[in-house]
Parts: C-alpha cells; sequence; structure tokens
C-alpha cells in the first residue's frame, strides 16, 4: 500500500479545564491536573492517528526556530513518523490554548504566529507526493498552492474545512473546489446537511462529501450514486473533551477508504474511531490502532445502521 501525504499545522497546545462556561473573572485557580501542554494541530493530529493505525505517512508542516522545534522532532520520531518534510521556516511555532469543561464543550484559541504567510517549499512537496495517491492536504494557507501541484500529478485530494456557512466561503473556496474527498463541519452551515451537500454537488462535484454531525453522527455524501446517507452518532467511553474529533473522523475515514474504496465502510469506522477518541483530553490522543478499531466494529456495528436520507 502506498504512503499517505498529510500536510498541516503543527501547533503547541495548551488545554485548560474549567468548571462550567461561562468562566467568570477570578484573580487566580488552583486546578490540579487540569492544565497540560501537547503537541497538536490538524496536520500532527492526522499524522499520529493514521500511523496508530498502521499507515506509511509522508508528513510535511512547518515548524518555528524555537526550543519547540527538538521537542517537535522528538516526538515524530516517538511516533514514527519521519520529520524529513517538517521544515523549521518560522520564527516561532504556532500555539493554541483550548478551555474545556467536564461536559466535553470545549473553546480554542489559536495563535498561527506568521505561517498564513509563508509557503512550503515546491521541490520537497513534489518529492513527497513521488510516493503517495492519496493527499490529506488540511485547510491552512500553505497548502493552497499545493491544491494544484496535487492535481497535475493525478492524486486524490482529501481536505476538511472545518466550519464553513456557504459555498462562496472566501477562505476555503480553493480547497473545496480541489478536493475528491471534502470534510466539513454541520455547526455553521446555512442551510440543512443534506441540502449544503446538494449544493456542494452542483457548484464542486465533490466525489464524496461528509459532514460531522456531533452528537449526531455523520453524513455521507456519493455524488457517483447522488445518495445521501447518514451513521448514527454512539457512546464507547466517557466524553472528556471534543477537540480533534473532526480530525479523528477525517483520519480513520481515509484510513478504511484508502484499503477498502468502500465509503459507508469508512464512514463507519471512522466514528467509531471518534467515539472512542474524545474520551481523551488532547487533540492528539486517544487513538486505538486497526485491531481494537476491527474489534470495535465487530462489537458495535449493530448500532451503526446506516440511514437513507430522503431529498
Amino acid at each position: 500500500m502506498k504512503k499517505i501525504l498529510v500536510s498541516g499545522l503543527i501547533n503547541i497546545e495548551t488545554t485548560l479545564k474549567i468548571d462550567q462556561f461561562p468562566l467568570h473573572y477570578f484573580p487566580v485557580s488552583y486546578p490540579f491536573y487540569g492544565v497540560r501542554t501537547t503537541i497538536s494541530g490538524v496536520g500532527f493530529n492526522l499524522a499520529k492517528a493514521l500511523t496508530i493505525l498502521g499507515n506509511e505517512v509522508n508528513f510535511l508542516s512547518l515548524i518555528g526556530q524555537d526550543f519547540y522545534a527538538s521537542i517537535i522532532r522528538q516526538e515524530c520520531t516517538n511516533m514514527g513518523v519521519s520529520d524529513q518534510y517538517v521544515i523549521s521556516e518560522l520564527p516561532q511555532t504556532a500555539q493554541s490554548v483550548i478551555i474545556y469543561e467536564k461536559s466535553g464543550r470545549r473553546q480554542i484559541h489559536t495563535d498561527l504566529k506568521d505561517i498564513q504567510e509563508r509557503n512550503y517549499p515546491l521541490d520537497l512537496f513534489e518529492q513527497a507526493i513521488s510516493e503517495c495517491d492519496l493527499c490529506a492536504l488540511c485547510n491552512i494557507n500553505f497548502n493552497r498552492q499545493l491544491l494544484e501541484v496535487a492535481r497535475t500529478n493525478s492524486k486524490t485530494i482529501a481536505t476538511d474545512v472545518h466550519a464553513v456557512q456557504d459555498l462562496n466561503d472566501p477562505y476555503n473556496h480553493d480547497f473545496m473546489a480541489a478536493a475528491d474527498i471534502l470534510f466539513l463541519s454541520h455547526e455553521q452551515l446555512s442551510s440543512s446537511p443534506q441540502a449544503f451537500i446538494q449544493a456542494l454537488w452542483d457548484h464542486y462535484h465533490n466525489g464524496i462529501i461528509v459532514i460531522g454531525l456531533g452528537d449526531q453522527g455523520a453524513m455521507l455524501g456519493l455524488l457517483e450514486t447522488r445518495s445521501i446517507t447518514q451513521i448514527p452518532a454512539i457512546q464507547t467511553r466517557p466524553i472528556l473533551n471534543t477537540i480533534g474529533a473532526g480530525d479523528a473522523l477525517f483520519s480513520a475515514f481515509l484510513h478504511t477508504y484508502q484499503s477498502t474504496n468502500d465509503p459507508i465502510l469508512s464512514l463507519q469506522n471512522a466514528v467509531l474511531f471518534a467515539s472512542y477518541k474524545i474520551g481523551s483530553i488532547g487533540a492528539a490522543e486517544g487513538f486505538i490502532d486497526a485491531q481494537a478499531l476491527s474489534t470495535f466494529y465487530h462489537e458495535h456495528q449493530h448500532q451503526l445502521s446506516p440511514v437513507k436520507i430522503s431529498f
């Protein structure tokens, strides 16, 4: 099986556990074991999850020329991902702070530093894609120029644009237009998920569209058959933090689809994978391997029956 290319953000993530939202002002608190700092970012999360699931990954990212760089590279080594295509080009590595409560609700604050003004070296990208058929290009600016290169090289492009409102989202337009496999969230949609899938088909002609529905599961649109299917959510363990659920859904879908070419089975596995993942605190934690995922699937298959959506 060929490698999967993942290109996206790495950031240093600090999580803070609070009692509940809204957070009222007070001068100091002592949330023992409630503050944690780890390595995360959408690209890192995907690369880590796909590797744990047994895939070989070419991982591309831009990080800082700071003390975090050596920590990130060591973590890549620890999880079995080469840092060959992780480039120290920025003065500082991107960072995020995530405040979460016990229900799993969270608020994310992300400081991208100057990463949005940087480009990824085209020669390195062309070298990396030569070993890959599937490219997961996250919706960060340095991937924008890489979309056309991937398309010119006849690679399958997968991307997650997260929370968009409409088809003409100026930031995400290029990513939506290029995607063969398009993931997004229902949270800010200006229409129903099924109506939005139809509009995406008509406007961008994406072959596979998945909309994450939170505690309602996920919806799958297949252009070839003009069919829409919903996979219900299930709970495999208590929820601690929903951060990273979408990244988990995306990575597990790509893992299964790469080997089976079955989008419904891929989404069933993805819903399971994400369900287990949100029983952990950090965005890059809680990933299970392929054997555990297979065991979970056989245990919970009856709860994952696809529901055809009429439109």
